[in-house]
């Protein structure tokens, strides 16, 4: 029976861990289905400004204290949130332009999303995203 449960545990820290914290969601009017890691990345550093379309590319976080962004920065970009302000810090006092937009929740993510063609962001994973579309992300 202790292997039973022991067995169990496991299976559901594993399934538990694996679960993604976030979706990656743009304008339904963007033709990408599919984006790696990477370029979602250089989306939200603004190493990449364009969309392959020709269109600029509207990145949108969530505010530094939500645990969404914390699961977005650490699993996309491959840093902490607080490096990452870092980083935009060096980006803005060298002159090279602004961090991307912040919005408080979900539904203000979402809404930007919905009113701008080149946005793209994150919600939760429980977030209605009927009005906009969701990305599949791939290493």
């Amino acid at each position: 029976m202790k292997r039973y449960i022991l067995l169990l545990s496991i299976i559901f820290a594993v399934l538990f861990s694996n679960a993604q914290s976030y979706k990656v969601i743009v304008n339904k009017s963007n033709s990408n289905v599919t984006l790696t890691t990477k370029e979602v990345s250089n989306f939200f550093l603004k190493k990449k400004t364009k969309w392959d379309t020709g269109e600029k590319v509207l990145p949108v976080d969530l505010n530094s204290r939500s645990t969404v962004r914390q699961s977005f920065s650490k699993e996309i970009i491959g840093k902490s949130t607080g490096a990452v302000k870092s980083y935009w810090q060096q980006y803005v006092f060298a002159g090279k332009g602004n961090p991307p937009i912040e919005k408080n929740n979900d539904a203000e993510v979402i809404n930007y999303i919905k009113t701008h063609t080149g946005a793209i962001g994150y919600v939760s994973p429980q977030a209605d995203i009927s009005e906009v579309k969701e990305l599949k992300i791939t290493k």
